[in-house]
């Protein structure tokens, strides 16, 4: 018999409860990457975007002003 019954199960107890602790760590980390890595690609892939969106604005522009600018001629 222990000397000390009670506290042998609570640091059984705790140990369990660390090694629980620990898990969830590592899983965590695991998923905080993915994340990371995820957001990096979502970026990416919005920075893309925005940049053929500014190409498509600066072409419809363009295409505006052509069209005004052959308005103007036929008006005359």
């Amino acid at each position: 018999m222990s000397l000390f019954p009670d506290h042998s199960r609570q640091i059984l107890d705790l140990a369990q409860r660390l090694d629980r602790l620990l898990e969830a760590t590592v899983r965590l980390a695991a998923e905080n990457a993915g994340l990371k890595q995820q957001i990096e690609q979502l970026t990416g892939e919005r920075n893309a975007l925005q940049g053929k969106s500014e190409l498509v604005r600066h072409r419809v522009e363009s295409m505006l002003g052509r069209l005004n600018d052959m308005e103007r001629s036929d008006d005359r």
